[in-house]
């Protein structure tokens, strides 16, 4: 694991840390790079804002590892109050809700994970959009994978997610490959032990490759989550040479994280969805959207420690 990463995991559980984090004012700005905001007015503005711009979203309500059902109800709601703004804005065409089974009490019960995924998947389609379920560690794939296969048999457009890192996941994408099933495809951003998960980086980006490989030979709908521009380069060419055209799978990249190369991507025409996360607990994605990629760290110090 780079250093780097590990310092900043290990900072992901450092109360001070994230209290200078939540209170410096400079350190405040760069937090709004990377995350909406707290409130769902906050989700709806920039959303707003990225459509406008000629991408599409999938928001995210921040939050996971709930082990309290009242925790997992207002997460419930939260989504409910978040598609119920889609709608009356007119974004939902162009907006969708992705969702952590753990923050709806997957790690409680796993049934009730599927009912309040349920309720939510409920009210996209009354909303006219989509919903797509978060992938968290490897303990909960096939926890995960159960409640996706169970909702489909309701909402067949139902989104999936898979970790290129994990070793079974050629596999998973070989399942999950079928007509009308729509597939996220992206690295993985959690520590795991070399037993079940690739460590070498070049390792990840070659399973990453060989997965996409076949989501795109597939009848599913494949959406790419990278801001590798080698990825990107390799992924556009295997999509031309087996006959995916611009529309028939979609680029994901996170909000803030090179947000040039995502109007360049929409510009010639491919679907580019942009990962958009929101709530008051933003300060465990920020730290591993940091340690994924600890590029984004040095943009992050610089800002903390400079002045206006």
């Amino acid at each position: 694991m780079h250093p780097l990463r590990s310092l900043i995991l290990a900072a992901a559980g450092n109360d001070v840390i994230r209290r200078l984090v939540a209170t410096a004012p400079v350190s405040r700005d760069v937090v709004r790079r990377f995350v909406a905001g707290e409130t769902t007015a906050d989700a709806l503005a920039v959303t707003r804002r990225l459509v406008d711009q000629g991408l599409t979203v999938t928001l995210d309500y921040l939050g996971e590892d709930t082990t309290d059902k009242a925790l997992a109800e207002q997460t419930v709601q939260a989504y409910l109050d978040l598609l119920d703004g889609l709608r009356r804005e007119g974004l939902a065409k162009h907006a969708e809700v992705s969702v952590k089974l753990s923050a709806v009490g997957q790690a409680l019960d796993e049934r009730l994970a599927v009912e309040n995924a349920g309720r939510i998947c409920t009210r996209a389609e009354q909303t006219g959009t989509t919903v797509t379920l978060d992938m968290e560690d490897h303990s909960t794939t096939d926890s995960t994978l159960r409640v996706l296969a169970d909702l489909r048999t309701t909402w067949p457009w139902v989104g999936a997610v898979l970790q290129a890192y994990l070793h079974r996941t050629e596999l998973d994408s070989a399942r999950l490959a079928t007509d009308g099933s729509r597939v996220r495809l992206c690295k993985g951003a959690y520590a795991e032990p070399p037993e079940v998960a690739f460590a070498d980086p070049h390792q990840v980006d070659l399973s990453y490759v060989r997965c996409a490989n076949i989501l795109l030979r597939g009848d599913g709908f494949p959406m790419f989550a990278t801001h590798d521009p080698r990825l990107v380069e390799i992924l556009d060419t295997r999509a031309e040479a087996l006959g995916r055209k611009p529309g028939a799978f979609e680029f994901q990249m996170l909000y803030g994280i090179r947000p040039e190369e995502q109007l360049r991507l929409a510009g010639r025409g491919h679907t580019v969805r942009v990962y958009v996360p929101y709530g008051v607990q933003w300060y465990g994605y920020l730290m591993r959207r940091l340690a994924e990629r600890p590029a984004n760290t040095a943009f992050f110090l610089r800002a903390l420690l400079s002045r206006k």
